[in-house]
């Protein structure tokens, strides 16, 4: 019988690796018994593969597919780990593209609310990360004491939330101690020293496992800290717990469970930054980091009610953190307040010279700006678009019970969804009336129309490639969720993707980059609704930063979901849930964005909400 490797390796040489021809015709070869490649199985193949191939090649063929020829086994045995980049850098900027590199010192705003400290700290738990800096500088609460606090409600629920994946007590308490002997002796780093935080658990801690959250990576450890963790302990940040995330960055099932939402508990939080959303709503952590490659702080924060910032792509270093996609991931803050979210970035933010993506901008947190003067676009289309009525659909007759039982369900599912699309317009509606009640002049604007789905085939690639020996060596079935939509199928169906194809995808975000230029043009912000709008995925694409902020609680009357199975990911919404607005900025306008963002939070005060846990 023919092996495999060596009939991939001959196809590569043959510069047939780059499209389903080496696969099919393989698999035509297995299927038949055969000892060697036939003329009959290359027509099959090249038909199933769209790949013409004259006759008139096909016996010089013959010999090349039937010999062992060199491939992909000398790159193989490099093992390649997940923390090497490959030669190729995603660049959002354009020619003409312009962003300040000066870096000023920040302007925060004026403390309020810390005048008298609660007889319980506990009462602390869910204040801003503004608001806590200013009582550890004052003196007033010892980082120590939050530190201790925030350690014994991470304790008290976890068991009911499943978001701690270690406790980093030692380093923590440790940390805190140090930073109030700092604040003693004046020598204080700014807003976040002595807080409490928590990281996602794809960054690198050393002395503290890093398991992406993902089964047979357990007890992995990395022998450093990522640049994030390691300029935050610069900021005099309190590092408390490593949180979880969906397996390799999907979701919120992880190797130990699936992460609640504290507002539902019978809910997954969202993922993939399923531990640092859960934590910080719950009252948990002082802030936290997340990461984003196509919706992992804007999920979570949406189900969870946070405030999440997904920062530029290439204005926070990566280093230490696990790589999904090369040209998507970003990491950022997921916080209380739009400007705890200010305060955590201008610590993580800028060039470390090892992730090569990080561009020299500033970040200039100024939180007096006045934002009356941003230009101030809105998605009408999308705002105004109305859930689709349902439509009698002619389907053949069900052949087994089970089909129509299967038939039933999905028609149940998109009549919820369908429901809850309706009832969460009317948030949607309040956030423009509101923001006309400010005074801010909405312009409406229409997001580019491309088929974006179809340019995600880049991140599929790209994840296939960073988790490639874990797919071959079949180490993926350790993985906990295995169903269709998960990490281990994509990850074998991404290595029929055609290496033209992924090269195609790229031109076309090259083009869509282009248009959502022009979009932005003449204008700061953008506001959209976070669901049911391209927005997430284009700007994901681009590279554009988004803000998430909580935008109310769905009512009593709310559609409830059909399944209280918190592995569901469609177990989302129903009563007493947070809905969420998203608001998207130019290329490095954070400043801008996170202005304009504080004046709505403050406007509206959704943010001052927080979920009633029972343990």
């Amino acid at each position: 019988m023919l092996d495999r490797r060596n009939f991939m390796k001959t196809c590569s040489g043959m510069g047939l690796a780059g499209t389903l021809f080496p696969g099919v015709l393989w698999a035509q070869a297995q299927a038949q018994g055969a000892a060697k490649i036939t003329k009959e199985m290359i027509d099959n193949a090249a038909a199933i593969a769209d790949v013409p191939i004259a006759d008139e090649y096909k016996e010089m063929m013959l010999a090349d597919l039937n010999d062992h020829a060199k491939g992909y086994e000398e790159v193989y045995k490099l093992h390649i780990p997940n923390s090497v980049d490959p030669a190729l850098l995603f660049d959002p900027v354009l020619p003409g593209v312009k962003f300040e590199t000066e870096r000023k010192a920040m302007r925060i705003s004026k403390a309020s609310n810390v005048a008298a400290v609660p007889k319980s700290l506990e009462d602390l738990a869910f204040r801003s990360a503004r608001e806590l800096g200013e009582l550890v500088r004052t003196k007033k609460v010892s980082s120590a004491a939050l530190t201790q606090m925030y350690l014994q409600r991470l304790k008290k629920y976890d068991p009911t939330l499943k978001f701690v994946v270690t406790l980093t007590e030692e380093r923590a308490l440790a940390q805190a101690k140090k930073a109030d002997a700092e604040i003693a002796a004046e020598k204080y780093r700014g807003p976040l020293h002595g807080l409490p935080w928590g990281a996602k658990d794809l960054l690198a801690t050393k002395g503290y496992r890093t398991t992406w959250g993902a089964g047979g990576f357990e007890n992995q450890m990395v022998d450093e800290d990522a640049t994030v963790v390691k300029r935050l302990d610069e900021a005099g940040a309190v590092l408390v717990a490593k949180l979880t995330l969906g397996a390799l960055a999907q979701g919120d099932v992880w190797f130990a469970g699936v992460t609640r939402n504290p507002w539902n508990t019978s809910q997954g939080s969202s993922g993939s930054s399923a531990g640092p959303a859960s934590a910080t709503a719950a009252g948990c952590v002082a802030f936290s980091i997340g990461s984003e490659t196509l919706g992992s702080i804007a999920s979570p924060s949406t189900r969870c009610g946070c405030t999440g910032l997904r920062p530029t792509f290439g204005l926070v270093p990566r280093t230490g953190a696990m790589a999904l996609s090369w040209s998507m991931d970003k990491l950022g803050p997921i916080c209380r307040a739009v400007e705890d979210c200010a305060l955590v970035l201008d610590a993580i933010y800028g060039r470390d010279g090892k992730d090569r993506t990080v561009q020299p901008a500033a970040f200039n947190w100024d939180a007096n700006l006045d934002w009356r003067k941003l230009r101030v676009g809105y998605l009408k289309a999308d705002f105004e678009r109305k859930p689709e009525p349902p439509q009698e659909e002619k389907e053949e007759p069900a052949k087994t019970p089970e089909e129509q039982k299967q038939r039933d369900e999905q028609k149940k599912r998109r009549e919820f969804a369908r429901a809850r699309a309706e009832y969460d317009r009317k948030y949607n509606d309040a956030a423009l009336v509101k923001l006309r009640e400010m005074g801010v002049n909405l312009i409406p604007v229409e997001l580019p129309k491309f088929p974006y789905s179809a340019i995600t085939v880049m991140l599929t690639a790209e994840a296939a490639a960073a988790f490639d020996e874990l797919t071959r060596t079949g180490r993926d079935k350790l993985l906990t969720s295995q169903k269709d939509y998960d990490w281990p199928n994509t990850f074998r169906a991404a290595r029929f993707i055609p290496a033209v194809e992924y090269i195609q995808a790229a031109r076309a975000r090259k083009l869509l980059m282009d248009a959502m230029a022009k979009v932005l043009e003449d204008l700061d912000v953008i506001v959209a609704p976070t669901n049911g709008s391209p927005q997430l995925m284009i700007t994901n694409l681009t590279g554009h930063p988004s803000v998430i902020l909580p935008n109310g609680l769905r009512g009593e009357d709310a559609p409830k979901p059909l399944s209280e199975d918190p592995g569901d990911f469609q177990n989302s919404g129903g009563p007493g849930t947070p809905t969420s607005v998203t608001f998207l900025g130019k290329l490095y306008g954070e400043a801008e964005l996170l202005a304009f963002a504080q004046a709505y939070q403050q406007a509206t005060g959704f943010h001052l909400e927080h979920p009633k846990l029972e343990v």
